[in-house]
């Protein structure tokens, strides 16, 4: 095992009785400024994240985009194929126009649900604003 030289062990020390000689606000002012730092870090790995989830979503509402498109060409050329199969029975016209009333039909049904569920959607944060309420109610009469 080596061992150390006065002048070794001398220089060693000199870090430790410099941080000793530190005052307190030079202290405080390191760790406000590490404190700082670290959180600008975080703020900036969260943005990080946010821009890499935001890219994902994206693609995936692309592809969402186009799975709706898609059934939408499905549901015209299935309408089409109806009114054709219809048209075999029956004048064109009348076919075509019973496949639009079906249509119709099924998108006041939508309409309805939709509207009587919209309805039910409260635009504001109810569960947050009784939070709010009670950290406020806390913060004027704190238990002791």
């Amino acid at each position: 095992m080596a061992t150390m030289s006065p002048l070794s062990r001398a220089r060693s020390a000199e870090p430790a009785v410099a941080d000793r000689e530190r005052s307190t606000g030079e202290l405080l002012s390191d760790v406000t400024s590490d404190l700082q730092v670290l959180f600008r870090q975080e703020v900036e790995l969260a943005k990080a994240e946010i821009k890499e989830e935001g890219a994902k979503a994206g693609k995936a509402a692309g592809m969402l985009g186009g799975a709706g498109f898609a059934g939408y060409m499905v549901l015209l050329f299935l309408s089409l194929a109806a009114v054709f199969a219809l048209a075999s029975v029956m004048d064109e016209g009348w076919a075509a126009l019973i496949v639009a009333a079906l249509w119709g039909i099924a998108g006041a049904v939508l309409y309805q649900r939709g509207r009587a569920k919209m309805r039910t959607v409260s635009p504001k944060p109810e569960q947050t604003v009784q939070t709010l309420k009670e950290d406020a109610e806390w913060a004027r009469h704190p238990t002791t």
